[in-house]
């Protein structure tokens, strides 16, 4: 239909939100798991920032959000950058992995993230960590995140959203903590992310 028909009219802004609304329990939304780490600038305002741009994604919703953990850098001298504000967001949403992918780097480009060095400073990471039961080794994104079962900054804050979760083709969330241990993350019980309204 052309948009000159006469008989097409705009969908009203609240049929839109009640649409968006439904889409949880509409269009068999997939569970996914992103991590989310700041360590440049104000690192609690971007961590909330992100969390409120991804509830901001059309067909996309916010289900669960860690504490906050802060954690020392992951790969580089001891001392050499600021600690790192980490967190992990349980989300439902009816995008595939490669739309996800897009999302998160949008959001990284909107906090202004620099990617010009390996494990370097940056604003903001928005990595997907898991994406149902998915396992693909497909160079864009690997599922499940390629190092998640061997980071303490990503199992730690996992672990607290959901005990019971597992690592595909890795194990259980839990037991993989228990062999990484906690070491560096520490708890930051007097700061809190909101998850959106």
């Amino acid at each position: 239909m052309s948009s000159s028909d006469p008989t097409v009219q705009p969908v009203p802004a609240s049929v839109v939100e009640q649409v968006d609304a439904a889409d949880v329990t509409l269009s068999n939304p997939k569970r996914a798991v992103i991590s989310l780490g700041s360590n440049l600038g104000n690192r609690l305002e971007t961590l909330q920032g992100a969390i409120d741009a991804l509830e901001d994604t059309p067909g996309l919703r916010v289900k669960a959000v860690s504490p906050v953990y802060e954690t020392d850098p992951w790969g580089v001298e001891p001392g050499t950058q600021a600690t790192y504000f980490n967190a992990v967001v349980l989300i439902k949403t009816t995008l595939p992995p490669s739309s996800l992918l897009e999302r998160g780097h949008a959001i990284e480009e909107a906090f202004e993230r620099v990617r010009d060095q390996r494990w370097g400073p940056r604003t903001i990471d928005v990595d997907i960590v898991a994406y149902q039961d998915v396992v693909s080794d497909d160079p864009q994104l690997t599922l499940p995140h390629p190092r998640a079962h061997e980071r303490a900054f990503v199992l730690v804050p996992w672990n607290d959203v959901d005990p019971q979760a597992e690592v595909p083709g890795r194990g259980s969330v839990a037991g993989l903590l228990a062999a990484v241990g906690q070491e560096g993350v520490r708890v930051r019980a007097d700061l809190e992310l909101r998850l959106p309204e």
